[in-house]
């Protein structure tokens, strides 16, 4: 259904400005770095940032790069339909922090490795690099044109922006600063970004709170409507999101992109020193935990102002993501400004991730595709670095216009893209954790890990869950008063009546006595990559055990040492601290062992001269 924007709150001129400021800054903070760094002609420096960066920058970059529009829009719309349970994000976060820092990190940070890849060929074979290699390729562009797409689509049919202006300037500003700066300029442009993110958020809950008279009302209205009865700690493994779900399978999810994904490596690695780089990725929790919570108290709000007229259900909007772009211009249409500075807190997110996208497919095309087949001057690495920069960024904008063609299919390719990640994150770990691990059992877990998530999730598409496991909450329309002009009068006295959207007994029970359909294809989509990471692991250990692999030696850096990890270093200093104590004398006991005077010169027996 084709949306128009509500009458008397549009895109003013003001908001035009403040969106232009954004990409401004962005394209500025490229053009910085390309001049400053004029001299520096290595692929190391484009790619890496000559690894001398420190950990403040890094981990703001860390924290917009998969934080994407999608986030800002869909989080909000997730608290409002299903509840606050996301919130329990915040645990798994901690869990993926302390995964990456004491399992990853000290291995590619040790081999100083570009490409995340290049670790396949050292620890297994070329084909295992090459095939990792190719399967980010693929997801991070097909991930990347909807990143720049969907976004666009939602904030087009509520505000009334035009939408192929939108993506292509997005796209044009993001591609430009990254061929442009390089690393830097994604890392930096990223620290500006999180920045409009957060602003963003805020110019949204304030105005709320200010309208609702307070946090109390907008807490008590998210009570009473069971948006914050998320204490579910059900196993059922079919539920969508439980505690165990959310927390369990979202930090394999996160794992995946932390621990292996070639656009959060590269930034780490490119650390000065492994201390900045551990210290990079707490700092990110912060800022992580600091959207994750502004975007559910936003999905609260909300529901606070639409609790007796949902929008969605009387067909205002056509789509969940557009209720956040509605609610901003609903509230904030009369405020010249702060929905321009919403959109651009949007598209922050999609340039974060896409420039994050571009960049790292830039570094595994040099790192795994060139250098390893063809010898090129250093100084040439440096431009064809630029020029694919350039590519893939018009790459990207390309998949964006077929996004558009995609329709329904568009939801279908982001659970293919984070199911990937799993049997990936299932591969490096029996690299690191598994030395006994060959290439016949690492190339043979990973097809089969592929097989096995794949089947799932296209499943799951076929067949979606019955809500009586996805659990949508009830919506109502029984306070909406419509005007002529189809907008939405908010000022209705009527209380809230519970209306759910589960019309029947079989639609609520299942696929009709479809055992795969009930069962397999109803597993919460959380647990897909857990599901592509084990079995990736059983497989491979099992091949590998059986083709001979017990009896391999492979080389200890190559796999994680007990000196790498924390637990280790502060035993060991622990150690050390009680030995020194202990080696050092006591002089209470030394009274008592020497009395007297000990100078060899002298003698302590009685000499009798008598004799």
């Amino acid at each position: 259904m084709s949306l128009a924007p509500m009458v008397g709150a549009s895109f003013a001129a003001a908001d035009y400005v403040v969106f232009a400021f954004m990409l401004a800054v962005s394209a500025a903070i490229g053009v910085y770095y390309a001049w400053t760094d004029r001299g520096l002609r290595s692929s190391d420096d484009f790619l890496t940032g000559g690894r001398r960066l420190t950990a403040l920058p890094v981990s703001l970059s860390l924290t917009a790069s998969f934080m994407s529009a999608i986030t800002v829009l869909s989080n909000p719309a997730e608290v409002y339909r299903y509840g606050a349970s996301i919130v329990f994000y915040g645990l798994s976060y901690f869990i993926t922090m302390v995964v990456t820092s004491e399992v990853f990190l000290p291995v590619f940070y040790r081999l100083s490795i570009t490409s995340t890849y290049e670790y396949l060929e050292l620890r297994f074979s070329r084909a295992t690099r090459l095939l990792g290699t190719l399967l980010f390729i693929v997801q991070t562009i097909l991930y990347t044109g909807i990143v720049i797409y969907t976004p666009a689509l939602a904030l087009n049919q509520v505000t009334g922006m035009d939408l192929w202006s939108a993506v292509i300037s997005t796209g044009v500003v993001c591609t430009f600063y990254c061929t442009m700066g390089g690393l830097k300029a994604v890392v930096w442009t990223d620290v500006f970004q999180v920045g409009v993110m957060l602003a963003g958020f805020l110019s949204v809950i304030i105005r709320c709170v200010v309208l609702k008279g307070g946090v109390g009302p907008v807490v008590t209205d998210s009570l009473h409507g069971g948006r914050l009865d998320f204490w579910d700690f059900d196993p059922n493994p079919l539920k969508r999101h439980t505690f165990w779900t959310v927390t369990f399978g979202g930090t394999f999810v996160w794992v995946s992109i932390y621990g292996i994904n070639q656009a959060q490596v590269q930034r780490y690695i490119s650390c000065r020193s492994i201390t900045h780089a551990k210290l990079s990725l707490f700092i990110n929790l912060m800022g992580l935990w600091c959207i994750l919570l502004s975007s559910v108290f936003a999905g609260m709000c909300l529901y606070s102002v639409y609790k007796n007229c949902d929008p969605w259900t009387m067909g205002v909007v056509s789509a969940p993501d557009q209720l956040m772009p509605y609610l901003v211009m609903d509230i904030l249409g009369n405020y010249p400004g702060l929905p321009g500075l919403f959109v651009a807190a949007a598209y922050s997110g999609s340039l974060s991730t896409v420039s994050s996208s571009i960049n790292a497919l830039a570094a595994v095309t040099v790192e795994d595709l060139i250098k390893p087949h063809v010898r090129v001057p250093e100084k040439k690495l440096s431009w064809i670095s630029k020029v694919l920069s350039f590519l893939y960024g018009a790459l990207c904008i390309g998949m964006a216009g077929l996004a558009s063609l995609m329709g329904g299919i568009l939801q279908a390719t982001i659970s293919i893209f984070g199911v990937i990640g799993g049997p990936l994150l299932g591969l490096f770990s029996l690299g690191i954790l598994c030395p006994f691990a060959n290439s016949k059992g690492a190339l043979s877990g990973l097809a089969s890990g592929l097989v096995v998530s794949l089947w799932v999730a296209i499943g799951a598409q076929i067949y979606p869950p019955p809500p009586a496991l996805s659990r949508p909450l009830p919506l109502t329309t029984e306070g909406c008063n419509l005007t002529a002009s189809d907008s939405l009068n908010r000022s209705a006295t009527a209380s809230p009546t519970h209306t759910s959207h589960i019309t029947s007994s079989a639609a609520q029970l299942g696929h009709g006595g479809n055992l795969l359909a009930d069962n397999w294809y109803s597993l919460s989509y959380l647990y897909f990559s857990p599901l592509g990471t084990i079995t990736t692991i059983t497989v491979g250990l099992l091949i590998s055990l059986v083709t001979g692999g017990w009896k391999r030696k492979v080389e200890s850096r190559l796999t994680l040492m007990k000196t790498d990890t924390t637990l280790f270093c502060i035993v060991k200093a622990l150690k050390d601290r009680l030995t020194t104590r202990a080696a050092k004398p006591d002089p209470t006991q030394g009274e008592k062992k020497h009395p007297g005077n000990i100078n060899p010169a002298f003698c302590d027996i009685e000499l009798d001269y008598m004799k």
